[in-house]
């Protein structure tokens, strides 16, 4: 007994997360480990759960895990929960806990006073597109142009891609498309940046700090696009690029390589 207790590994929720999702990877259930990238959160939950027997009663703490998925994702995540659970009980087996159960929500849409108008846009597709689709209803997220962003990183960064396209000739720019659901077999993403040039098809992800613990992850998501047709993935880390200068030499790179 002494020499399990000293075997466990001591992790927080996120760790345990991570953990699970890797083994999945690890275990050739990659399916079912993208499946953790798409989901909107995740969380554990403790429950404290009463038994009854017939000499005596007693309680005990077990702990669910709980993932919300878009209503799109939801008829393609049944299968794959065996696995994930598997997984989970074993993460939380190696940490001394009890994990008896993953659990799938729907996420509840966002709406505000102007629902009606919200509602009607989607019933009629409108001005509607896949562009977005986790961030065009939250509130405060940088806009321009129509388009919307997840954060202040990818703005400035779009920023930076508008000003080189406004000075390229109109017969050899740009196109950018922030945040566009791209289908690739049995996922679906939304790169940070699609760009098209000169034929070619390349994507720009923007990695803040909590992409250090998902590089493996990142990895498998860059080889999905490459193997889909995009000729060039490549990551800019807001850590190492805080002026705009460093920015605008990143985006040269990338074009001059994606050209050639």
């Amino acid at each position: 007994m002494g020499e399990e207790v000293r075997s466990r590994i001591e992790m927080t929720d996120d760790e345990v997360i991570g953990a699970a999702s890797v083994l999945l990877v690890q275990r050739g259930y990659r399916e079912a480990a993208a499946l953790m990238l798409d989901v909107t959160n995740v969380w554990i939950e403790r429950h404290t759960v009463h038994e009854d027997s017939m000499s005596f009663s007693y309680e005990r703490d077990c702990q669910e895990v709980i993932m919300e998925l878009e209503p799109r994702l939801l008829p393609n995540s049944g299968y794959l929960l065996n696995h994930i659970r598997s997984a989970f009980e074993a993460v939380g087996a190696g940490s001394g806990r009890s994990i008896e159960e993953v659990s799938v929500r729907e996420v509840i849409p966002r709406v505000g006073p102007n629902w009606r108008e919200q509602l009607a846009r989607e019933l009629n597709g409108g001005r509607r597109t896949n562009q977005a689709r986790k961030v065009r209803f939250e509130p405060q997220h940088p806009t321009e142009d129509g388009l919307h962003f997840t954060n202040e990183w990818e703005h400035r960064v779009y920023q930076v891609l508008k000003e080189r396209q406004a000075v390229m000739p109109d017969n050899d720019t740009i196109g950018v498309m922030p945040l566009g659901a791209l289908r690739v077999p049995g996922h679906t993403f939304e790169p940070d940046f699609l760009i098209t040039y000169r034929g070619r098809v390349g994507v720009i992800e923007i990695d803040g700090p909590h992409h250090k613990a998902r590089a493996s992850a990142d990895r498998s998501r860059d080889r999905l696009f490459k193997h889909a047709g995009v000729r060039d993935v490549d990551r800019l880390c807001v850590e190492d690029s805080t002026t705009k200068d460093e920015v605008d030499k990143f985006v040269t790179d990338f074009l001059k390589h994606l050209a050639s």
